[in-house]
């Protein structure tokens, strides 16, 4: 069976945005909920839940067309369109009572084999499935989902003792590919696999910057990046989940898990977090939390919470030697000797140690475990990566001097060297066997950090590489920091072409960075500015824009596979692509006006070949003059794939992959087609511009946009100069313009543009600060 259409029941915050994710997969699904009283729409909490989706940000939906695959209903009118349903997903409140209640109704309804799944976080499957027939608990499972669904990439699959294999296997599948979820096999246990334990590293976080008497600045600048967590830190974090959830998973937590557990033996009564829930004070959501803003004398001022004390008081920012230091590894962390470094220790020698005792019991291994932490929690590492940066033998060794407990896993990976070990070319896990078994990819995965374990790079630079990932296949990855683009980018990607135009059949442009690339190095063209290296930018200009020309045009595909954000240069590097395979969440614009400029590597004419009218459009030179000129002058950004092909960011036939651990191999895949279908290289496009009439038109919507004060002075400037590309500069629209003149007028806009004080202004602003300038 495969899963066709979809059911949720429940129209919460999570319900309706697991149904969102559903939706966004392309599946159609049903939106349940009950029958308020005395309402007089029926389905009027499942239709206010999509009102929902469609006005939330961050957006649950990767495209509102996607809101008309979900179908609102309620359980007393609507349990009869089970019949054609293949998965049911149940996500109302936490009573086992009023589950099992609903479970009948589902059962009597539903289809046969069809499976049905619970997004409990605390109620164990055993329960769940009590006094009710084997054939449903044969087909019900956990499906616990993390919260946002479509951004957070955990999904816990929990089977009971009497669930089919099958539907185990259709669900995780399903989670994968489809909702492209890291699927963890969790045992039924309190809290699973991410909640175990990142709950505990909560705890055990608040409780020793309690003890040690660090501030919450302090507290987090440790328990943040330095440890490979979230940014926010300890403190910061329970602000953004809500401080009011954090006694309720405490107290599911304690009272599921045996006395002589050590999240139990951990946790305290702490009555400045009483207090600070019964004043309204529960993070973000509230008045504010351990942080907040107030206002003193008409200013927005951060404070912060004095742990002892309970008073606010400005916000400072954290001095502690140990988190530079940090910079070296964790070792060097949790060696230093001040406070954050004891900080750091305390926290995580429990935490590390707590995690290797708990294997087998919530997980058969480390795989498992280290992936639930670094897609739940969002941990750069997991536990046992943690435990193996360190050192598994210094780890356990330091323990064992403090007296404390060795897990008896951590002594068997102590012994052998790690957790982890490169053989054969393979990563392998130390198995509870106390023997290492291959890190197992799913069909259809590959991973560039694989290939990398035993193969060296074609070529490479300081910024990019190029790696043969088989069957005549080439992998160009960028690695500067943020993938900024150079002269070395660009120059690799020109050998790149060389090499496979030579000797091999396909070019894919990819890497497992958090982003594809933010775009140009605008910190080298500021640099070569103030020193008045006018020909150098104009250099890297004509080198751009040839490197991009030579790969649209090569005689073999080109296929780029982006994840992350692909802004500005990056964005025109995937515009030139002969083909695209992007992950679902790909974040794409051209957005070179917030620095001043246009774009200048063929963004600009681009953004006029695609918008070029189809037969159902308006007719005439201007459409898209207009279309590329609102793209580029307002540097829209598509918040997804699905929207990046709205936006004509990404063709109609350009393919998506919801998990991003596929997209190589799906990639990869479609450029082998590609060359089986006999890849033949586009025809040049031949334009027809509407020339100094049309840059009149757009300037005259500017200077209006100015005179509202929509558009400052420098924003008059950049929009006049991005009008003169976009229109074809001298000519009409009898006359046919190549994209070689656009690229020629685009190059000239943008020299004129670096040469001006706002646009040096606008670059040197965004190095300092990160945000554009309005000037």
């Amino acid at each position: 069976m495969t899963i066709q259409k979809a059911c949720v029941v429940g129209a919460g915050v999570m319900g309706s945005g697991i149904a969102a994710q559903i939706a966004n997969a392309g599946v159609p699904v049903l939106l349940l909920d009950i029958v308020p009283k005395d309402a007089t729409d029926r389905s009027v909490l499942a239709k206010g839940a999509i009102d929902k989706l469609l006005k939330a940000d961050p957006a649950p939906l990767m495209s509102k067309a996607a809101a008309r695959l979900i179908t609102p209903g309620n359980i007393e009118d609507d349990l009869g369109q089970l019949a054609d349903v293949d998965w049911i997903v149940e996500a109302i409140i936490e009573r086992v009572d009023l589950k099992q209640d609903l479970y009948r109704k589902l059962d009597a309804k539903r289809k046969k084999g069809s499976i049905v799944s619970s997004n409990t976080s605390t109620i164990p499957l055993a329960q769940l499935t009590a006094g009710l027939p084997d054939s449903f608990a044969q087909d019900f499972c956990i499906t616990h989902f993390f919260n946002p669904p479509r951004y957070m990439r955990l999904l816990e699959v929990v089977g009971g003792a009497k669930t089919r294999p099958e539907a185990i296997k259709e669900i995780s599948a399903f989670g994968d590919i489809m909702l492209g979820k890291a699927i963890v096999h969790a045992k039924d246990t309190p809290g699973f696999v991410a909640n175990r334990i990142g709950v505990y590293w909560m705890q055990a976080a608040v409780t020793a910057a309690l003890d040690l008497g660090l501030t919450v600045e302090e507290a987090d600048a440790i328990m943040g990046r330095p440890i490979g967590a979230p940014k926010t830190g300890i403190f910061g974090l329970l602000d953004l989940v809500g401080l009011d959830l954090m006694p309720h998973v405490d107290k599911s937590m304690a009272a599921s898990l045996k006395p002589d557990d050590a999240y139990v033996k951990l946790r305290r009564d702490w009555p400045l977090l009483t207090k600070m829930i019964a004043d309204g004070h529960t993070g973000r959501k509230g008045k504010g939390g351990f942080y907040r803003l107030n206002t003193d004398g008409g200013k927005r001022v951060k404070e912060s919470i004095d742990l002892k004390s309970g008073s606010y008081a400005p916000s400072t920012t954290a001095r502690l030697e140990s988190a530079d230091a940090a910079k070296g590894g964790l070792k060097v962390l949790v060696s230093h000797k001040d406070k954050g470094g004891q900080y750091a220790w305390s926290v995580l020698s429990r935490l590390l140690a707590y995690a290797a005792s708990l294997v087998p019991e919530i997980a058969d291994n480390v795989v498992e475990v280290d992936q639930a932490m670094k897609t739940g929690f969002n941990f750069k590492r997991g536990p046992f990566e943690m435990i193996d940066q360190m050192g598994a033998a210094w780890f356990a060794e330091r323990l064992r001097a403090e007296k404390t407990d060795v897990p008896k896993l951590l002594e068997s990976a102590a012994k052998a060297g790690g957790f982890y070990k490169v053989d054969g070319g393979r990563l392998n896990y130390l198995g509870t066997d106390g023997a290492y078994h291959p890190v197992e990819r799913g069909e259809g995965v590959l991973l560039l950090s694989d290939i990398k374990l035993t193969a060296k790079p074609i070529v490479k630079n300081g910024s990019a590489s190029l790696w043969d990932i088989g069957d005549g296949v080439a992998c160009l990855e960028f690695h500067s920091k943020m993938n900024a683009l150079d002269q070395d980018s660009l120059g690799l990607l020109k050998q790149a072409l060389d090499h496979v135009g030579k000797k091999m059949k396909a070019l894919v442009i990819h890497n497992e960075a958090e982003n594809f690339s933010v775009g140009a190095n605008v910190g080298l063209a500021l640099f070569a500015a103030n020193v008045g290296l006018w020909p150098m930018i104009d250099d890297l200009i004509g080198q751009g824009q040839a490197v991009m020309k030579a790969m649209k045009y090569a005689p073999f595909p080109v296929v780029a596979a982006p994840s992350g954000m692909a802004l500005g240069g990056g964005c025109e590097t995937v515009l030139h692509a002969g083909a695209v395979q992007a992950h679902a969440e790909t974040y794409m614009g051209l957005v070179e006006v917030g620095v001043g400029v246009v774009p200048g590597w063929g963004g600009c004419k681009e953004m006029l070949v695609r918008n070029q009218p189809g037969p159902k459009d308006p007719k005439g030179p201007m459409p898209p003059v207009g279309a590329a000129f609102e793209a580029i002058s307002l540097a829209k950004v598509a918040k997804s794939a699905a929207e990046a092909k709205e936006f004509k960011f990404l063709r109609p036939t350009d393919g998506i992959s919801m998990n991003r651990d596929r997209l190589l191999a799906d990639a990869k895949a479609r450029a082998l087609k590609m060359l089986a279908d006999g890849y033949q290289p586009p025809k040049p496009p031949e334009l027809r511009l509407p020339g100094p009439s049309g840059r009149t038109g757009l300037n005259l919507v500017v200077h209006g946009f100015a005179q509202q004060g929509k558009a400052l002075p420098h924003d008059v400037v950049v929009s006049d100069a991005l009008a003169e590309v976009l229109s074809g500069g001298k000519t009409d629209h009898t006359e046919i313009v190549t994209e070689d003149h656009v690229t020629k007028l685009e190059r000239a806009a943008f020299m004129k543009l670096v040469k001006t004080e706002g646009t040096l202004a606008r670059m040197e602003h965004m190095l300092t600060t990160g945000k554009p300038l309005r000037n």
